[in-house]
């Protein structure tokens, strides 16, 4: 995967691969497909709920960016956090993590799986994750962004992105579909 980091400010973001199709389950039980979202901005996360660290950090950090798109949350871009464990994450336990870290719905899926649903998706996007003795679940944190299109543009490394940079990037596909 290439990572595109540091990118100028006002340059078009680099255009990486189609990004991969999934159908996985929303935290209100109903299906979602990764093609039912073209035409809106996509920010994709892979977390897991009983993760005492990074993931909320990670989620905490997406839900300011949710509060500073204002408007074009939901309309125009939709986040999708993906657990990267199905066994313990079922639609209740990620509709509740999603009101605790004040997800607005409209436009934020937390979605789960059968594991070798959750196995395919996690590979196509580049995500390692195995769980520990503990029962935690050690894994790769790499929030890719998609254009209107379904083409993966963008991919941050760890959680200790510019959430401004993200903003900024989020922004730009906006306005790239706008001048379409």
């Amino acid at each position: 995967f290439a990572v595109a980091v540091g990118h100028a400010v006002g340059e078009s973001l680099p255009k990486i691969k189609p990004a991969p199709e999934f159908t996985l389950t929303k935290q209100d039980g109903k299906r979602l497909a990764l093609k039912e979202l073209r035409g809106k901005v996509l920010a994709i996360t892979f977390i897991f709920a009983s993760c005492a660290d990074t993931c909320p950090l990670l989620t905490a950090k997406m839900a300011g960016i949710q509060n500073k798109l204002g408007t074009a949350f939901g309309p125009q871009v939709n986040f999708v956090s993906i657990t990267v464990d199905p066994e313990r994450d079922t639609p209740e336990v990620l509709k509740r993590y999603a009101e605790a870290h004040k997800a607005n719905p409209a436009g934020w899926a937390f979605l789960t799986g059968t594991p070798a649903e959750i196995r395919e998706v996690a590979k196509r996007y580049g995500i390692y994750y195995k769980k520990t003795a503990r029962g935690d679940v050690d894994h790769t944190f790499l929030t890719s962004l998609v254009d209107q299109s379904g083409i993966l543009r963008v991919q941050y490394m760890g959680v200790k992105f510019n959430p401004d940079e993200m903003l900024r990037d989020l922004q730009s596909l906006i306005m790239e579909a706008k001048a379409r």
